[in-house]
């Protein structure tokens, strides 16, 4: 059984994957506004929302999704298969660009890459029954991770750990929290989470580094990545990964939050009552947030503790302004375009990943210098709309946002036709 749906959250949802859209695909890395670029190491842009209010978000619609309690072992395969799906979905992102088959290059590789994207994303996206689903996803499951540790060339250094993973973990372990335990044992859970993870993080000397640190790269938590998933990391980092597997403690923290603050939404009280509940607990995860943040910097790679209150205080007042604009005063009608990403987060998630990859795999031959090849999306890009522009960055930014407006048309049909694809 689920609730009606709350638009304000759907809503919520549509303008943090629109926005995550938008910072994820600029027309150049070299050429970022600041506040659609994360910070360097300690602190907190814009950007560095966008991941926590998706977590945030998910753990909302927990209580939504379930508002009778009930466990048992059909509903824990169901947690356990969505979870894998979702994990799969963000494995196979890593996946795609190491595909090759029967030596074929070019067109015709990405052709077969393509068909296999596609395939995979039915199987894991298909509205099926039970048994069909739990088959299909720990099949690929296990291909996936087949490959990953397979020791084969083009798969030897295939992440483990990213976006999607995060929130399959964290989408297990808050959805069981959520049927066991009631509010009190929620919040006792979280507060525990945070306060070991700070322990261990400041507290824990780090082996061949020394002591405890939060530096990048020799705190706790990256030895740990190095230590379990070495080869298997940030292509950037290598040693460490900003969606590691310490970190990911703190993250089922702010799924945690999420699911507290959706159970506010769902109390049988007057819709001000609630408002006032939740406002002030925004408040008071914001504030502190800022107060922990004075010896646990806010740090969105390490997932800090402060981090969690800062940005789940934030998420949460987003939310409940949202909820009175939306929810108690019906001001609905600007809500349309927020709705149509909000309802088909999965499917944005997944294929905006696939397409930046096979933009960047069509070579063409570059117009400016004879022999040279470029990609396709460099070709899009430079001589497409980078001269219409004389600031890059504002170039830069127009380009994102026109692949937002591909999505977007995309998304509408999808509403029109009431089609939505779910995990």
């Amino acid at each position: 059984m689920t609730k009606e749906r709350l638009t304000s959250l759907d809503v919520f949802r549509g303008f943090t994957i629109l926005l995550m859209t938008i910072v994820n695909n600029p027309g150049s890395w070299a050429s970022i506004y600041p506040p659609l670029e994360h910070a360097e190491w300690h602190g907190c842009t814009p950007t560095d929302l966008v991941f926590p209010f998706f977590v945030f978000i998910m753990g909302t619609a927990i209580p939504f999704a379930m508002p009778i309690k009930h466990f048992d072992a059909a509903v824990f395969n169901k947690i356990l298969v969505r979870s894998i799906r979702i994990f799969c979905l963000g494995l196979f992102l890593s996946v795609f660009s190491r595909i090759h088959l029967f030596g074929l290059e070019g067109i015709p590789l990405l052709g077969v890459r393509l068909v296999i994207a596609f395939a995979v994303a039915y199987a894991l996206l298909g509205n099926f029954s039970m048994k069909v689903k739990t088959i299909l996803a720990v099949g690929i499951f296990i291909i996936l991770l087949s490959l990953s540790f397979s020791g084969l060339e083009h798969f030897e250094d295939t992440r483990i750990p990213g976006v999607l993973q995060r929130i399959a973990i964290v989408y297990f372990f808050t959805s069981i929290l959520y049927l066991k335990t009631n509010l009190k044992t929620q919040l006792i859970v979280v507060a525990s989470i945070l306060v070991i993870y700070y322990l261990l993080m400041a507290f824990v000397p780090v082996p061949g580094f020394g002591p405890a640190n939060f530096d990048k790269g020799t705190n706790l938590a990256a030895w740990l990545d190095n230590l379990v998933l070495n080869g298997h990391l940030w292509s950037v980092s290598k040693t460490w990964d900003p969606e590691g597997i310490l970190s990911t403690l703190p993250a089922i923290g702010t799924g945690i939050l999420g699911m507290y603050i959706g159970q506010l939404l769902n109390l049988q009280e007057s819709k001000t009552e609630i408002l006032k509940k939740a406002s002030i607990a925004g408040i008071v995860l914001l504030i502190g947030g800022l107060l922990w943040n004075i010896i646990f910097p806010i740090n969105k790679s390490l997932w800090t503790s402060s981090y969690v209150l800062y940005t789940a205080g934030i998420a949460t007042l987003c939310l409940t302004l949202l909820y009175y604009i939306i929810d108690i005063q019906g001001y609905k009608k600007w809500t349309k375009l927020f709705l149509i990403w909000g309802v088909n987060p999965m499917i944005v998630f997944f294929f905006s990943g696939i397409i930046p990859r096979v933009l960047g795999s069509i070579k063409v031959q570059n117009p400016e210098i004879g022999g040279e090849e470029i990609s396709f999306q460099t070709l899009i890009y430079k001589h497409g709309i980078a001269p219409c522009f004389e600031n890059p960055l504002n170039a830069s930014l127009a380009y994102a946002l026109s692949y937002a407006v591909f999505w977007s048309i995309i998304l509408w049909v999808f509403y029109k036709k009431k089609l939505i694809f779910k995990v």
